[in-house]
């Protein structure tokens, strides 16, 4: 039985992941900040739930504990929780506007590798999928024919480029561990105010082909649904 946890999983992506997963026979953990929205979306999924917060070291601390008295070991872990920042013209940004978003899709995966990792490692093939996106990659977001290149996100592209470059360097340095990232495309979710074309299962393609790989897959790699993509 496959154990995995995901973060931001009480909703959109991360909802459809665990719908997913759960079908295919893992054992799956919810893992949301807000706690009435995530014991629902669990209960509705036939999960369990566990509190989360990306931003708070106790709560990430807070959150493995439960998973090791619980499960005792952690197979898959999915750091979906992501979230874009401010919209409009970039003149307006602040360092505290970065600060934000980077401490969610970026400083918030580093808490959750480092508090997870034991339990990650008293698995016989531990996973690590770092939900990412094509608009952190420079060749993407160049490439004309893209979606990707006709849009302006500093804060969130700039976010997504990090966390792509720390699944790769966590990839060479937990040879234990698969670490990957996953692009799900322009997908409908609350996000980009649903105006993205794929809609959730399509979106969620990359990730559960990531999460049901067999051993010796492959490690620090950037994949859509349609398969690798450059990762510079």
């Amino acid at each position: 039985m496959t154990t995995t946890f995901i973060t931001g999983a009480n909703k959109g992506l991360g909802h459809e992941t665990a719908r997913r997963l759960l079908a295919l026979g893992h054992t799956v953990i919810v893992g949301a900040r807000d706690e009435e929205r995530g014991k629902e979306a669990a209960a509705a999924l036939g999960a369990r739930f566990v509190r989360i917060d990306v931003t708070d070291d106790a709560s990430v601390t807070a959150a493995a504990a439960d998973v090791a008295a619980h499960e005792g070991v952690l197979d898959v872990l999915i750091n979906n929780a992501g979230v874009h920042g401010p919209h409009g013209d970039p003149a307006d940004l602040t360092g505290a506007d970065a600060l934000g978003v980077f401490d969610v899709n970026v400083f918030g995966v580093v808490r959750t590798i480092t508090a997870f990792l034991p339990l990650l490692r008293r698995s016989a093939d531990p996973v690590i999928i770092n939900v990412s996106s094509g608009m952190g990659s420079l060749a993407v977001t160049h490439d004309p024919s893209r979606i990707e290149s006709s849009v302006v996100a500093p804060l969130y592209t700039a976010s997504k480029a990090a966390l792509t470059m720390l699944t790769t360097q966590y990839a060479k340095a937990l040879k234990e561990v698969r670490v990957n990232a996953a692009d799900p495309g322009y997908t409908a979710t609350d996000l980009n105010g649903h105006s993205g074309p794929q809609t959730v299962t399509e979106g969620t393609d990359a990730i559960v082909r990531l999460a049901t790989e067999e051993l010796g897959a492959g490690s620090g790699r950037l994949i859509d649904r349609d398969g690798p993509l450059a990762l510079s």
